[in-house]
């Protein structure tokens, strides 16, 4: 161990490149390679034999019937991502059969489907499927790792995940999990894998020798200089795997072509990826990772995005990965947060972030489709939760409410956690709906958080990694205010689907584009006056209008003609009060429409009477408004 070398021929090892993996770990002293009690136990060998306690590799008949199916490659800016769980999607659904809940199958379901085509999402972004370890410690408390972020084999989809409907057990999960991405890709609907590279489930130098540790502890783990026997740790969960070795490099992107080539995923999205891009200490985006990813003709060509942090000196890097990747915009989820939250200060970095963050992603050549929108994601608050819950509630995580994050930027509008109070009840319904629509209509890529559409809620649990029960299972019973809000969602989807204004490939100019009588973006004060350098840097400025000029796209179609779109007209208020909000001028022949208020949703579109540039619109305290230019008559 003082070398770096755990080697225990006593321990049965998973193989690495293992296509399927049957059973899961019993838990038991011999899984450890060493005996337990003693802190510097890990310097004995502990020969007790642990093959009745470990998964088994599986050979696997890969023969399977895809037909014509392929990737989709939707283009970015077309790309709405929805955040799912397998099982946590299923596990409740009245609608799926009992036997194939929570499984890859009834994911495939036509309720499911159903479901996504009509929300208006174009990807799902699944929780991990690699094969993965629930942790002792939470085993021996009753839970287990639902999230899965805890991956031992990473080329094999998880087998608590098959429905189990007779197929021999070398084949069923995979065969299963190419089915469910067939029957997806038939309905339009990519796969994107959340994908765990940045650590295994063998932990620390006291974790159990499950697979890497018993072939070659020294090269796939970054082992400390000073002392080989300990580990370096960037990622919290007690390891972190070497991708700077040649073999664990090669490893990792086997198992990215496995996954598009035999599986037909369409991209991926990697936990902690600055863990992967450290070359010694330091962050490098340069790294080897990245330069072979980017040279290679199949990764390079699918859907790359990034969690660009890990737990690291200097490991926050939102912004700084290459071209070709998308990243978690963390910057994005807390200044929406901030901003409907009523914080001060926040309109400049409110329009930076509505129009792509092109203070993160333009200087290194990038464009706005590099920006993945979210507010929220499975680690935290749902939407519901962050309008009403000002504090973590995580005591069935059995850790004292210690774990999970502390600054959650959420306001619970009056009343920590549920009430019967109505007018709470409507300002939180508005506050959602002010949320999801910024998310929607900001440029760049949206990821919804799977159940944020129909109000879902975790009681305030902002880390449900080891609740494989109610808590993080959705809830698809609908009541009339949730009924409502997935009206309302799929409404502005549909609106962003409709309008390219809102889903630019290139960043704004900030002027008229061929010959247009508006600049292509435009800022405005409630008073109808563009903004000046001065009110953006005014602490109590918390309203702000943004018009998007639909001849000012500077694109063209497939055919090479200019594209051509409404100009729109967004408000934003955050403020306490309500606020006359003054029109913009613009030629006389046309007048502004009202589409949408989050204030007045009624679950239709309101009828308004069409306004000119110069009247005044109503938008009440705490809501955002959108209108469209149309002609007068």
């Amino acid at each position: 161990p003082e070398a770096g070398h755990r080697f225990n021929p006593a321990k049965l090892l998973i193989d690495p490149y293992a296509k399927a993996i049957a059973g899961s770990i019993q838990w038991s002293d011999a899984m450890f390679g060493y005996p337990i009690g003693d802190p510097q136990a890990d310097l004995v060998l502990d020969t007790r034999d642990n093959a009745g306690n470990v998964p088994k590799s599986v050979v696997v008949d890969q023969a399977f019937t895809w037909g014509g199916d392929q990737l989709l490659r939707t283009p970015w800016e077309k790309t709405i991502i929805y955040e799912v769980h397998v099982k946590g999607f299923t596990a409740r659904h009245p609608e799926v059969p009992d036997f194939l809940r929570g499984s890859y199958s009834g994911l495939a379901t036509p309720a499911v489907i159903d479901h996504l085509l009509s929300l208006g999402v174009t990807a799902v972004e699944l929780l991990p499927v690699q094969h993965f370890v629930s942790d002792k410690h939470l085993v021996d408390r009753g839970l287990t790792n639902y999230w899965g972020y805890n991956s031992i084999g990473f080329f094999a989809p998880d087998i608590r995940y098959a429905c189990g409907t007779g197929q021999p057990i070398r084949s069923r999960h995979v065969r299963e999990f190419k089915t469910m991405v067939k029957t997806l890709h038939s309905a339009g609907i990519e796969v994107i894998l959340d994908v765990v590279y940045n650590h295994t489930a063998e932990g620390n130098h006291l974790g159990p020798t499950l697979s890497f540790r018993g072939i070659d502890n020294a090269s796939y783990y970054r082992l400390m200089p000073d002392d080989r026997r300990f580990y370096m740790d960037y990622t919290g969960c007690g390891n972190t795997l070497d991708v700077t070795h040649p073999r664990v490099l090669q490893l990792v992107m086997d198992s990215l072509r496995y996954w598009v080539l035999e599986m037909h995923v369409d991209g991926f999205r990697f936990d902690l990826a600055s863990a992967l891009a450290r070359e010694l200490h330091a962050v490098d985006r340069l790294g080897a990772f990245f330069d072979i990813l980017h040279q290679d003709p199949v990764l390079s060509q699918v859907k790359l995005i990034a969690e660009p942090w890990d737990l690291g000196e200097g490991g926050y890097q939102v912004g700084n990965f290459p071209v070709g990747w998308a990243e978690w915009n963390g910057k994005y989820r807390d200044t929406i947060r901030r901003y409907w939250k009523g914080d001060g200060g926040q309109v400049a970095e409110v329009a930076y972030r509505l129009s792509g963050s092109s203070d993160l992603y333009q200087g290194n050549g990038r464009r706005p489709h590099a920006s993945i929108n979210f507010i929220t994601a499975h680690d935290g608050f749902t939407l519901q939760d962050l309008v009403s819950y000002n504090e973590k509630h995580n005591e069935a995580n059995g850790e004292e409410n210690r774990d999970g994050s502390d600054d959650n930027i959420s306001w619970n509008c009056g009343v920590e956690g549920p009430t019967d109070d109505p007018d709470i009840l409507e300002l939180r319904e508005r506050q959602v709906r002010n949320m999801l629509a910024t998310l929607i209509l900001s440029q760049g890529v949206p990821m919804i958080c799977g159940g944020d559409e129909r109000g879902r809620t975790q009681q305030g649990n902002n880390n449900g990694y080891c609740q494989d029960n109610e808590i993080s299972w959705y809830d698809w019973s609908l009541t009339k205010p949730h009924q409502s809000l997935l009206e309302f969602a799929k409404k502005i989807i549909n609106l962003r689907q409709q309008h390219p204004v809102f889903r630019r490939r290139r960043f704004f100019q900030g002027r008229r584009i061929r010959g247009a009588e508006v600049k292509d973006i435009s800022w405005f004060r409630p008073d109808g006056k563009e903004m000046t350098d001065e009110d953006w840097n005014k602490g109590y400025v918390r309203s702000l209008g943004m018009r998007l000029s639909g001849d000012s796209i500077e694109e063209t179609d497939f055919k090479g003609n200019p594209i051509q779109d409404d100009t729109f007209l967004v408000l934003l208020n955050a403020h306490h009060e309500p606020l006359p909000f003054t029109l913009p001028a613009h030629k006389k022949e046309v007048r502004w429409q009202p589409v949408l208020d989050t204030a007045v949703w009624e679950g239709r579109e309101k009828r308004v009477t069409l306004l000119k540039g110069g009247e005044r619109y109503d938008l009440e305290t705490r809501s955002l408004a959108i209108l469209r230019l149309r002609d007068k008559g």
